[in-house]
C-alpha cells in the first residue's frame, strides 16, 4: 500500500466535513487509492497526469483529485483536492496552475 500526502488545500477541505460516514466515505477512497492507484479516472487536456475519484454520498456527488509521483522511497499518492463535484474541476485547473 502506498503513502500518502494531502495538499494543503485538501487538507483543509476534509477537516472542515462534519459527517461522520462523509468523512468514513472519504477515508475509504483514500484507502482504495492507496491500494490501487490507477483506480480513479485519468484525466485529460489541463489536468493531464491527475486522477478522479467519484464519491457519491447522500444524493450528492463528491471528488477526490489526485496524483502519485516518486520519491526517494518509491510511489507516493498526492491527494491534490477534495470537494463537491460543483465546479470541482475549474477550481482544481486554477489550483494546479499555482502548483506549477
Amino acid at each position: 500500500m502506498l503513502d500518502v500526502v494531502y495538499m494543503p488545500v485538501a487538507k483543509k477541505y476534509l477537516k472542515k466535513v462534519r459527517d461522520e460516514n462523509l468523512k468514513r466515505k472519504f477515508r475509504d477512497a483514500v484507502l482504495e487509492i492507496r491500494k490501487d492507484p490507477g483506480i480513479g479516472e485519468p484525466k485529460t487536456g489541463d489536468l493531464a497526469g491527475y486522477m478522479g475519484y467519484d464519491i457519491h454520498y447522500n444524493k450528492t456527488n463528491y471528488e477526490l483529485a489526485y496524483t502519485v509521483v516518486e520519491d526517494e522511497k518509491g510511489e507516493v499518492v498526492v491527494i491534490i483536492m477534495a470537494g463537491t463535484r460543483q465546479n470541482f474541476y475549474e477550481e482544481l485547473k486554477k489550483y494546479t496552475k499555482t502548483l506549477k
